[in-house]
């Protein structure tokens, strides 16, 4: 069921989802939280999209706000707010209120949300794109317990992820640290297996990906040890290594679906470990309302240590053969003894 709402206000917002409600059949209100989406009209479809699939497992209230952009000074004086309004079979199995901001109204994207909100009920702001820097400071991310951002869609990923970090506040989460949780459990799992010390960790994968920079961070701060990350061809993470006082253990995935486990001593194991689509990452960070403490130690790490760390900690081999070896001194030529003074002849 869909309702179109155009010039609207909130209140008249609000009672379009009760009288949805009725029509449908479901007058009570069975939703567990409410997700906010800020985003684009290019990307909200996606967004929504996705959203919809994870109210399979949360079902929740979604508001999409989406701010129009005003062509000309004319549109930008008039505020206007227009409304879709979906329920049923076409809000999967919550409810999806998609919301249009032109003019001045564009700013004020709170006052809006505000009074569409359940009551007593969490609040999950997500931006697919376009993020703040602070997103406890927008605006909307002060409404919200919990507050989704996604580095690798950023025009500069490591210098999001950067910026993330200063800004920090509890509830902040990326999907970037959601997509390596496969990686970490299984690390965790390879590590449980055998009795080692891990003395250095390398690990591999596509440039300008938050997700390798944030194993790497993690690996470092949890085992403490130096970790080099390299680059790949990709798609994503690629390989992780780790040379342990057992022999090394590498986490292989070339095709970015099947990946090789493989511990010396033991034979190489194949491991499920796709890339996940966006609607499971949601649901996996909906399953969770509290701050996220293990992303917030590996997020301020920090690069600069990571770099420092990995600094002549396993040198390559080239890099060894290749280095011009140190010209041996050359030997100091003694002074010739003196010769001792001929006695002369006794007089006869």
């Amino acid at each position: 069921m869909k309702t179109d709402l155009t010039d609207t206000t909130s209140s008249k917002i609000n009672k379009a989802l009760v009288l949805g409600r009725r029509a449908i059949g479901t007058p009570a209100v069975g939703m567990v939280l409410t997700l906010v989406i800020v985003t684009d009209e290019e990307n909200a479809y996606d967004a929504l999209k996705a959203a919809n699939e994870a109210s399979r497992e949360h079902p929740s209230r979604t508001l999409v706000v989406i701010k129009r952009v005003s062509r000309s000074a004319r549109d930008r004086s008039k505020a206007r707010l227009d409304a879709e309004v979906r329920l049923g079979a076409d809000a999967s199995t919550g409810e999806t209120v998609v919301l249009r901001l032109y003019g001045e109204v564009g700013d004020h994207a709170q006052s809006v949300v505000l009074p569409l909100l359940l009551p007593d009920a969490p609040v999950v702001v997500w931006w697919p794109v376009n993020a703040p820097t602070d997103p406890a400071n927008d605006p909307l991310g002060a409404l919200a317990q919990r507050r989704v951002t996604d580095t690798y869609a950023a025009e500069q990923p490591i210098r999001e992820l950067a910026a993330r970090a200063d800004a920090y506040t509890p509830g902040d989460t990326d999907l970037s640290w959601t997509r390596i949780t496969p990686w970490r459990s299984m690390l965790a799992a390879a590590l449980d297996q055998v009795v080692c010390e891990v003395t250095f960790a390398e690990v591999e994968g596509e440039e300008f990906n938050p997700s390798v920079e944030l194993l790497a961070m993690w690996l470092a701060e949890r085992l403490k040890v130096p970790v080099r990350r390299s680059r790949s061809a990709g798609p994503g993470l690629t390989s992780v290594r780790m040379e342990t006082s057992s022999g090394p253990i590498v986490l292989d995935r070339p095709d970015g679906s099947l990946a090789t486990l493989s511990i010396q001593g033991q034979p190489d194991r194949a491991v499920a470990l796709k890339r996940r689509e966006t609607a499971e990452l949601i649901a996996e960070e909906l399953r969770r309302l509290d701050p996220d403490d293990t992303y917030a130690t590996a997020l301020k790490f920090g690069l600069e240590r990571l770099d420092e760390g990995a600094t002549g900690a396993a040198p390559e081999p080239e890099a060894v053969a290749a280095a011009p070896a140190e010209p041996e001194p050359e030997p100091v030529a003694k002074p010739a003894p003196k010769k001792a003074p001929a006695k002369k002849a006794a007089a006869k």
